[in-house]
């Protein structure tokens, strides 16, 4: 019996969250003695995931699933569970994974559990351990369908190199036209910056910024750190910054190890979006600001004060210590 991974890429490189669902399932592998197998979508480095842990790749080499396809991608890996036996399926829980799990599911008769944050309390029965109610609590869910599918949060499970010698096998998923009644027309991407979906580090600002024309501050704090740059929906509404960068429960979850808000009082919506992180720092002249509430760190300043020192001392530390 193996565990089958969904191993998510772009540009033929896997993504940090691909690395740890691996993780993920070599834990859940070693717990019921199985062998991990992953299933990637035209990548080309395939050899790479045997550092944690999985001893077999089925790698997908098709032109017409460059592009992400919830339905044709949810074919595929259905295919390759039935192929190898699998009882266990582990994604991640990127918005593509959430995406497709449900279709996976239906397909292979499977329950599906997202936010998973730790490996299984126990395989017989099966139960896992979630988020609940916008992060502010935890679940123990007994998955008791004969597949399973589990979805884990992003940075809640971490890399855990296990090296294994991976074999990689080409695999020819039968695919037919109605699996691509769903098609993408465009992909909008910002170029040469950190995604938030993979950053370890984002900086966030908001109406405490005053108008777009002070971001710079935040696009150079955020290159000194190697962030990705993110903003409160009122922002984004204004048209200040674009939607992509939204972040909170309306807009993008972000599951960063450092979280920096800027600005921004923190109305609940924005910290549920954002309670995932690991550390959240919070800079706002307002020390009433909700979001001191829910911080790790906080400074009471005015942000055009504290963030060009803040930026300065950074790249001093940084010149000192390359």
């Amino acid at each position: 019996m193996s565990i089958l991974v969904y191993t998510e890429s772009e540009n033929g490189k896997f993504k940090k969250n691909a690395l740890e669902v691996a993780s993920y399932a070599k834990a859940v592998a070693d717990q019921m003695a199985a062998s991990v197998t992953a299933i990637s979508f035209n990548a080309s480095e395939n050899e790479s995931l045997g550092t944690y842990g999985v001893s077999k790749v089925l790698n997908v080499s098709n032109d017409t699933l460059k592009t992400f396809n919830a339905e044709a991608y949810a074919k595929a890996i259905a295919e390759a569970a039935e192929k190898e036996g699998a009882k266990v399926v582990v994604v991640s829980s990127s918005a593509n994974s959430k995406f497709l799990a449900p279709i996976l599911a239906a397909k292979l008769k499977a329950g599906y559990v997202p936010n998973v944050v730790e490996a299984p309390d126990s395989t017989e029965p099966f139960k896992v351990k979630r988020t609940a109610f916008s992060n502010k609590g935890f679940a123990h869910t007994a998955i008791k369908t004969d597949i399973k599918i589990v979805g884990v949060s992003t940075n809640a499970f971490g890399l855990k190199e296990d090296q294994t010698d991976a074999s990689v096998a080409d695999f020819s998923p039968e695919l037919k036209e109605d699996d691509f009644s769903v098609e993408s027309v465009e992909v909008d991407k910002v170029a040469g910056k950190v995604s938030i979906a993979d950053a370890e580090i984002v900086v966030s600002g908001g109406r405490g910024l005053k108008g777009p024309e002070n971001w710079e501050m935040i696009e150079e704090l955020a290159d000194v750190l190697g962030a990705a740059t993110a903003c409160s929906k009122p922002v984004s509404d204004m048209g200040w910054r674009p939607h992509a960068e939204h972040v909170g429960q309306t807009g993008k979850p972000v599951a960063a190890n450092l979280y920096l808000a800027i600005g921004i009082s923190g109305a609940i919506q924005h910290l549920a979006g954002v309670s995932a992180s690991k550390t959240k720092v919070v800079i706002n002249n307002d020390p009433e600001a909700p979001f001191f509430k829910a911080a790790d760190y906080g400074i009471v300043g005015d942000a055009f004060e504290v963030v060009p020192k803040l930026t300065e001392k950074l790249k001093e530390f940084k010149a000192e210590n390359e």
